[in-house]
């Protein structure tokens, strides 16, 4: 990544270039939580219009949920058996609702290790860090998975139902205090957060005003959760006065309603809001730093956010069109933009496992054990700075935010040791329950990796290729080739005799032999600062 963020000139013509190995890993590295050798080869073969298609391509049939994986002799769920799911049962006890909701990250593990092949749980996340909430404040873990399960079926639809979805959804409702919003005492958590965070920004000429704070709190009065915690509409609750915005809004005035009307000021607010040119320029760099990269100068703004903003509103806010727009694009191709992100702890540790296609247990059928492994995981992931479900606050995660730093903030003195622990850990030892080992199969990965690992040339350049995102010196290519596959020696065939006899003769010798050396360079390309860049 260049230590002074640069631009391309290039803009959203169709990319016309080679549609090749780099080109196919950069765009599913971008769109996936990892791609398999595999998945890599899948999409180089449909080209670049079917490939990006096919992404975006979302299927209708949603993730089996989440299992009761910690009912025992000292917690006891007394409406749901282990193995069976929660989500549609609602209970007031906290005890419960922490072991669902821990129950839910393991079971998100699952999901985005096994995730389809399309963009959805990547783009999930981003929606998740847009609207950000946190399941230890929401607290009832079903409003939890419902309020992510909003996100994932409108992942790729219309930004502004999306929105609309989200504004009376129970967990929101809760994270935020709009259940508590009313005409006597009106909280203006949500109507803020809905225009600063969620729809129009504070950049770009963004200038409305603390009393369009205070009018949106009052046009979203009323809205209040049930005793089962169903959103409903309480009339008496609602302040049926005039509310004039300012300037920034043309001086819109919303009139007041009695009623059952009322909730209909809901979507009065949601509609002027949308008239605004800001809530799609906002958008487009949310996306484009999230997809691309996050230095945004004049030339992105004018060449890139801008016509994307524009096919945004020509589409009615539909979201698949710009996404297609974005990564079908010349821009998102030029090489300035191939591994110059850090990934994030997401990236990184689901990235891994999907790359060497680590088999966890059935999440269905031995929930017990695939829970424990996954909860392994979640851990990793809250170490590395990214819990899942629980950013640290409306905000999201600062690295998709935070000015001048952005993605750099994923690493630093504490979290990188941590990453390089977690892949040395992966090789050398993995994860034990029950009986069952989830570590890296070296022998396995390089075949699905390279052609012919019998070649320490290819080999090399099979897995630089199929593990780092930028250039690598040939010289350390050929360095770590003579020290580590030929242990020393001058000559190929210190590694090719080694693999050839391991294949006719795979006793543990010969097996001990290869994967002593695999796993010493696997870990080493892996400590490389490189590895942290997609």
């Amino acid at each position: 990544m260049p230590a002074n963020p640069q631009s391309s000139s290039l803009g959203l013509n169709t990319y016309k270039g080679t549609w090749q190995y780099l080109q196919t890993k950069h765009l599913l590295n971008r769109t996936l939580f990892g791609a398999k050798a595999a998945d890599i080869t899948y999409f180089k073969n449909l080209g670049l219009t079917a490939a990006v298609d096919e992404l975006l391509n979302i299927s209708t049939s949603l993730p089996t949920p989440p299992l009761n994986d910690y009912s025992s002799t000292t917690v006891l769920d007394p409406n749901v058996p282990l193995g069976k799911t929660w989500v549609n049962d609602f209970t007031t006890d906290g005890t419960l609702n922490s072991y669902r909701n821990s129950a839910y990250k393991k079971w998100l593990l699952s999901v985005w290790l096994g995730q389809e092949k399309n963009i959805r749980e990547k783009l999930s996340l981003f929606w998740s860090n847009h609207f950000g909430t946190e399941a230890d404040t929401i607290f009832y873990s079903n409003l939890t998975y419902n309020h992510h399960q909003i996100l994932r079926t409108n992942c790729v639809g219309n930004f502004k139902q999306m929105v609309r979805a989200v504004t009376t959804d129970p967990g929101m409702l809760r994270y935020l205090n709009g259940y508590l919003n009313t005409k006597t005492a009106p909280d203006e958590n949500y109507g803020r957060e809905l225009q600063e965070l969620f729809t129009v920004g504070k950049d770009g000429g963004a200038k409305y005003s603390e009393d369009d704070v205070k009018n949106a709190a009052k046009a979203l009065t009323g809205w209040k959760l049930d005793a089962s915690n169903n959103a409903i509409f309480d009339s008496t609750r609602h302040d049926t006065t005039n509310k004039t915005f300012s300037a920034f809004y043309n001086n819109t005035t919303i009139t007041g309603k009695s009623g059952a009307t009322g909730a209909q000021e809901t979507d009065e607010l949601l509609n002027m809001i949308f008239q605004k040119t800001e809530v799609a320029k906002f958008i487009c760099r949310k996306l484009y730093r999230y997809f691309v990269y996050y230095y945004i100068d004049a030339n992105v703004e004018n060449n890139i956010i801008t016509p994307l903003a524009n096919a945004f509103i020509a589409n009615n806010y539909e979201i698949k069109p710009v996404l297609k727009l974005l990564l079908q694009s010349e821009h998102f191709y030029d090489s300035l933009y191939v591994g110059c992100q850090i990934k994030s702890p997401i990236d990184h540790v689901v990235g891994f496992l999907r790359q060497y296609e680590i088999v966890f247990p059935d999440a269905v059928t031995d929930y017990v054990d695939s829970y424990f492994l996954y909860n392994s995981m979640v851990s990793q992931l809250i170490g590395m700075g990214q819990n899942p479900v629980d950013p640290p606050n409306v905000a999201g995660w600062p690295a998709y935010y935070q000015t001048p730093d952005y993605n750099e903030l994923w690493i630093n003195a504490d979290t990188l040791p941590k990453r390089n622990k977690f892949t040395d850990l992966m090789i050398e030892t993995g994860y034990t329950k029950n009986g069952k080992k989830i570590i890296v199969d070296t022998i396995l990965f390089v075949k699905k990796v390279c052609t012919n690992p019998s070649d320490p040339n290819l080999l090399m350049d099979s897995l630089f290729a199929f593990l780092i995102s930028t250039d690598i010196d040939p010289a350390l290519k050929n360095t770590l080739k003579v020290q580590l596959l030929l242990t020393g020696q001058a000559s190929d065939y210190y590694w090719t005799d080694a693999w050839n006899l391991y294949q006719t003769s795979p006793t543990t010798i010969n097996f001990n032999i290869v994967n002593a050396r695999l796993k010493a360079l696997l870990k080493y390309i892996m400590n490389l600062p490189d590895y942290q860049l997609q």
